[in-house]
């Protein structure tokens, strides 16, 4: 009976730290302000701000969410749009592999059109969903329930731009079958470990992304910071869930030599990357990140 008291007294004084820290922490982010004199943000407002706004996105009705991520996934079909028309254009004047790099001017189309247009991206949004999780707002089954709305819109959307753009593009002879396919085994000729670590790269280049985009302050450095991230991934073949479904799901239609379990291998490793990307490699050490350095200034005090 003793030795059961004393283990919910000091249970009780653990939940009390747990509480005090807590407290601490919010405190930080609430009084975090701009550092200097230009106005940069510093890294406690830049968090505060990912922190609301991932919690105005839990805090949407859910059908607006999935409305939102399927408007994303036919979004960033225009990038697709555009890398099947490239592809075709240049196919005859310039080398295979020369061509995927050259592809990349145009990849971060797509990606500005949907962040800029406030659409929900599943990658760009994964870092942002998990900081309240991490910051003890949310729960972690609110973090997966509101990822797989998401997903499921994304991949929604991709799906019904894909069949669209496999009719269309031959239609207004902007591209082949032939291009549709090249870049479908661009995206899946590689084996799982591949695929997964590329897809972490991916998720943690979008999740800085997300970072980046609440440091700036005007349209323009937006805009340049998206094309800068998202043609990087394009210009070193990262593997990209969203996108890459739309590329894996349209070759799927058109080749007899893309199958389902192409698709689902790499829907399965990609997904599971960028997740981690974005969650660990981003939310995570930001946020703990900062939550050190509180700990050491209470040491310190």
């Amino acid at each position: 009976m003793q030795k059961e008291n004393a283990e919910n007294i000091e249970k009780e004084k653990e939940k009390k730290e747990q509480e005090k820290k807590q407290e601490n922490i919010d405190k930080e982010l609430k009084d975090s302000t701009s550092v200097s004199n230009d106005g940069t943000k510093s890294h406690g407002e830049i968090l505060k701000q990912q922190i609301i706004e991932g919690q105005e996105t839990y805090d949407r009705n859910p059908r607006s969410i999935l409305l939102s991520s399927i408007t994303a996934g036919l979004e960033i079909g225009f990038s697709y749009l555009l890398l099947c028309t490239v592809f075709s254009f240049f196919s005859d004047s310039v080398s295979e592999s020369a061509l995927f790099k050259i592809m990349a001017l145009v990849y971060p189309v797509g990606f500005i059109l949907v962040i800029l247009g406030q659409s929900i991206l599943f990658t760009e949004q994964t870092s942002l969903l998990t900081l309240p999780v991490l910051n003890n707002k949310r729960g972690i089954r609110s973090l997966f329930k509101i990822w797989g709305i998401v997903i499921a819109g994304n991949l929604l959307g991709g799906y019904i731009m894909a069949i669209l753009l496999v009719w269309i593009g031959p239609k207004l002879h902007i591209f082949e079958h032939f291009a549709i396919e090249k870049i479908a085994k661009h995206v899946t000729d590689y084996n799982g470990i591949v695929i997964f670590v590329s897809a972490i790269l991916a998720g943690w280049l979008m999740g800085l992304l997300s970072w980046l985009i609440t440091s700036a302050r005007d349209s323009m450095s937006r805009i340049i910071l998206i094309f800068i991230v998202t043609a990087t991934m394009a210009f070193t073949g990262l593997h990209h869930s969203i996108i890459g479904s739309v590329e894996v799901f349209a070759g799927m239609l058109v080749s007899p030599n893309i199958v389902f379990l192409d698709y689902l291998k790499f829907q399965s490793f990609a997904l599971i990357g960028n997740s981690i990307g974005g969650g660990v490699f981003v939310a995570l050490l930001k946020y703990r990140a900062f939550v050190y350095n509180i700990d050491m200034e209470r040491r310190n005090y």
